[in-house]
């Protein structure tokens, strides 16, 4: 047994690895095609194991994911946000430390998921019941705070990118003959759009160093405290995900860096990753694609189980870390060899592929419309949060409706 978890452990690290860099291929997709041949796996094999293979791809997974979100611009939801301040490091030669950035705040995360699990299992039932009640109201609230921080005169534009964005999502949410329809959504609101702007502005990504980060020891501790508060809050909170708990973490302390971002977004993403596996213990509901298959993989997940969950984050944490180092060393070495410009017709063409092979011909609408929307709030310099609406919306409506 114990040969048989250390395999899936290991090889759950080298999946989790080919999806983080591999542009377009999620880890959602992985666990759906191990629940479709589990029936042939277990008669070899326990769902414990394949369960400890999902968790450990997605711990590695959300370390190297942003390593893609910063030096290829195909992010997905959980380093949409990213993206941002991840490029704009780029530009100045310091994409290597951008990532290097997000991996310290994963590790970060990492440790505070083992202090944070213990104390959920006593909090989070106590209140999840008067949680589920306020869920709407939560999110309008958070939502209103988000648009009210837009620049002066850029506030009715912002709602107005928010309510496009929430009719967007609702009609693709709907449209049941399209399959994975989050792919092509997110695909075209944060990366396809963002892609597009850097061809037509012939962006040129200059040669890149390989330096360590650069943080302040006070401004760590800061993100530490907005992790653990944020990540708390929307680990159990349908249509809050990782992107949106860090702006409005930031929200509440205006001198906080780019780097400062980059590393709260890491702690919360790998906060809300573990803390979606645990859920499933906690309050018996998954809040993630990847908890969904382990909920029908295992029926009844026991305290130890989540033990077992823990340690297995950590291993694959910790071991992602070295691998996120060589990875953005690789990237940062040979991406000014590259005509960016190529490149991102090269990752458009591979992402439309993606799509029409995930979700069917009619994603490619989809796709467009979501890619349009995105220039549309590039252009007008309206914070790319606003186009989480596509998710906030339908779960609003959902709980009030």
């Amino acid at each position: 047994m114990i040969v048989e978890i250390l395999i899936a452990l290991f090889v759950g690290i080298l999946a989790g690895t080919f999806t983080g860099i591999a542009p377009g291929i999620h880890i959602n997709l992985v666990a759906l095609l191990l629940l479709i041949i589990s029936p042939s796996l277990l008669q070899f094999t326990t769902p414990i194991v394949l369960a400890i293979f999902i968790v450990s791809m997605s711990i590695t997974h959300t370390f190297l994911d942003f390593i893609t979100g910063i030096f290829l611009g195909a992010p997905e939801e959980s380093t949409a946000m990213s993206v941002l301040p991840g490029h704009q490091l780029l530009r100045e030669g310091k994409g290597y430390e951008a990532v290097r950035l997000t991996t310290f705040g994963c590790y970060i995360g990492l440790i505070l998921l083992v202090l944070v699990i213990p104390l959920s299992l006593f909090i989070v039932p106590a209140i999840y019941n008067w949680m589920k009640i306020a869920i709407p109201y939560i999110l309008i609230l958070a939502s209103a705070f988000l648009i009210i921080k837009e620049e002066k005169g850029k506030k009715f534009l912002a709602f107005f990118i928010f309510m496009l964005s929430g009719i967007l999502g609702i009609a693709v949410l709907n449209l049941h003959v399209i399959t994975q329809p989050l792919f092509p959504l997110l695909t075209g609101l944060f990366g396809t759009s963002m892609l597009l702007t850097s061809i037509s502005q012939k962006t040129k990504i200059p040669k890149q160093k390989i330096t360590p980060m650069l943080i302040e020891k006070k401004e760590t501790g800061k993100t530490i405290f907005l992790g653990i508060i944020s990540s708390a809050i929307c680990a159990f909170m349908p249509g809050l995900g990782s992107s949106q708990a860090a702006v409005l973490g930031t929200s509440f302390y205006k001198k906080i860096s780019q780097r400062g971002f980059l590393i709260l977004l890491g702690i919360i993403s790998i906060l809300v990753t573990g803390l979606n596996f645990a859920a499933l213990y906690i309050i018996n509901k998954p809040r993630s694609g990847t908890s969904v298959i382990i909920g029908k993989l295992m029926q009844d997940i026991t305290l130890n189980h989540l033990a077992i969950f823990c340690i297995t984050m950590l291993v694959a944490g910790s071991i992602a870390v070295f691998l996120s180092g060589f990875f953005a060393k690789f990237f940062a070495r040979n991406i000014d060899k590259i005509n960016y410009s190529v490149l991102s017709c090269i990752i458009l063409v591979i992402l439309t592929l993606m799509t029409l092979i995930l979700s069917g011909p009619l994603s490619i609408i989809v796709l467009i419309t979501a890619t349009a929307l995105g220039i549309i709030a590039i252009e007008m310099g309206i914070k790319r949060i606003q186009l989480m609406g596509c998710l906030i919306v339908p779960v609003i409506l959902y709980f009030l409706l």
